[in-house]
């Protein structure tokens, strides 16, 4: 009976913590989608502006035929790639997306917020970038998606090994150039500075605006330098095992990570302790984890 309970309570605790996961992520498929649908509706067709991929591809076909409306193109134009999702992709990736795909195309039906003030086309376009590059990263943040090119992306990359990042970028120059022909060539060339910002603005709230820098030290006074890490910056410190290649000694490589600001300082005190010291400084998107003990070791 204490097994058999136990076991239920288990399920119990697997079960909430599921279902809570899936409500995150649908919580933020939901309000990327609402805030991207302002910047589309809001700032975006007022402009005349395009985007990229298949939103852009929606937004031309509703320059050219207003009688289409973006939301309901944009629906059509994801079906073939919903179903080539379906069977070569995850099957939790496709659910997430297809609900992302029918609350944007919702969003983008029912949303129209007011139009701001703005005669500077360049300064619509910042603003547009911000609003819709927000968005987008919070849709990326889950465990999905709102359809579109990032499902062709990972497909072309699952199968042939295309980087999804090239993928999205020709689908964006194809899109851009087409609207430059058969549209408007200015609106094409203010729409680069959105998809610009866009990617900026994405990449910061996946990131988080607080970037990392991770530091690998080699020196013979690495006792010293890790202790003074410890103390006087508060970091934590791993020491990894690594071994001189010509002098086949073994060495103690400081690993620790540091924020932007404080890398000066960091800096200042490796080489205050070893003028000779190796350092090397990397860009470290994000950083999980927790630190523990008593020297806050990572």
């Amino acid at each position: 009976m204490k097994t058999f309970s136990l076991v239920k309570e288990i399920n119990y605790e697997h079960l909430v913590h599921s279902v809570s996961a899936v409500a995150a992520n649908l919580g933020l498929i939901a309000a990327g989608s609402i805030v991207y649908a302002f910047g589309i509706n809001g700032v975006l067709i007022p402009k005349g502006f395009l985007g990229g991929g298949i939103v852009g591809l929606a937004l031309l076909i509703h320059y050219l035929l207003p009688f289409a409306a973006v939301g309901l193109v944009y629906l059509v134009l994801n079906v073939p790639l919903v179903f080539l999702a379906w069977i070569n992709i995850s099957r939790r990736f496709v659910l997430y997306s297809l609900f992302g795909l029918l609350f944007l195309s919702a969003s983008l039906t029912f949303i129209h917020p007011p139009v701001p003030d703005i005669s500077d086309p360049i300064l619509a376009a910042i603003l547009a970038g911000v609003i819709c590059g927000t968005g987008v990263g919070l849709v990326l943040r889950s465990l999905g998606s709102t359809g579109g090119m990032d499902i062709l992306g990972i497909y072309l990359n699952k199968t042939f090994g295309f980087r999804i990042g090239s993928v999205l970028f020709a689908s964006n120059v194809l899109v851009l150039a087409a609207g430059a022909y058969l549209y408007d060539i200015q609106k094409s060339l203010y729409s680069v500075i959105f998809l610009y910002t866009a990617s900026k603005v994405t990449d910061a709230i996946l990131t988080g605006f607080n970037r990392r820098k991770s530091l690998m030290i080699i020196s013979d006074n690495y006792e010293n330098i890790a202790q003074k890490i410890l103390t006087r910056i508060g970091r934590g410190v791993t020491y990894l095992k690594g071994e001189g290649a010509y002098s086949r000694r073994d060495k103690n490589v400081i690993f620790t990570i540091t924020t932007l600001a404080e890398l000066p300082k960091m800096k200042e005190l490796i080489l205050s302790e070893d003028p000779e010291a190796f350092i090397v400084v990397n860009d470290t998107l994000e950083v999980l984890g927790k630190r523990h003990g008593r020297k806050k070791v990572y």
